[in-house]
């Protein structure tokens, strides 16, 4: 179908702009593992069958340098692209329709994946990417009868995903498709897992 993921090009939008005020800011930064919490959903990000990764900052002034040296060290730095959303501020939605708007002309679908969930397992994109196969038009984990993270867009989708506005992020435009939404089986917790507040770094990766 015209504009599916079914086509050779995908991309993917870490979301990681926000202010955390819950955990009282920085928290991308936090220690994570080997790095930073950030790398957590880096990694996933450059694992999937992408062709680039665009890192969407706002709060934080230190995320583009992060995600910088995390590419680099990875050898990957040509696939990141760096996009501010000036918006921020407003929600979650500003700041993922100032990444789809700079998504490549060519792009077929983008796995839209959160900063602060860093347990993604390496092979969850590529099954979204194969469920994508079918000609659904987006692609989400769920584990434990409950959706989660990174969920794959079609381009098709483009234009609902920028039409967003306030903090509900994309879960509107999920909620109409019916059918045309995959929902694949995760083996893990990972696509629910999410940092909000200091503690919960106690459950991994520190």
């Amino acid at each position: 179908m015209t504009g599916s993921a079914n086509a050779a090009r995908l991309d993917a939008v870490v979301l990681a702009a926000g202010a955390s005020s819950r955990f009282s800011g920085g928290k991308l930064l936090a220690p994570w593992g080997d790095g930073v919490l950030l790398d957590g959903a880096l990694g996933a990000a450059f694992t999937a069958p992408t062709e680039t990764v665009t890192v969407v900052w706002g709060a934080d002034a230190r995320v583009p340098a992060a995600a910088e040296t995390f590419a680099a060290r990875i050898g990957q730095i040509d696939r990141l692209r760096l996009v501010h959303a000036e918006r921020h501020a407003e929600g979650m939605a500003e700041s993922l329709k100032a990444g789809v708007a700079r998504l490549p002309s060519d792009s077929a679908g983008a796995f839209i994946f959160l900063g602060d969930m860093p347990r993604i397992a390496p092979e969850a994109p590529s099954a979204l990417a194969k469920a994508m196969t079918t000609g659904t038009l987006a692609a989400a984990p769920c584990f434990a009868g409950r959706r989660g993270h990174p969920v794959l867009f079609a381009s098709t989708l483009y234009p609902a995903l920028l039409s967003l506005s306030g903090d509900r992020g994309a879960a509107s435009v999920l909620a109409g498709l019916g059918d045309d939404l995959a929902l694949v089986d995760s083996p893990d917790d990972g696509v629910l897992f999410d940092v909000d507040r200091p503690e919960d770094l106690d459950e991994g990766g520190v």
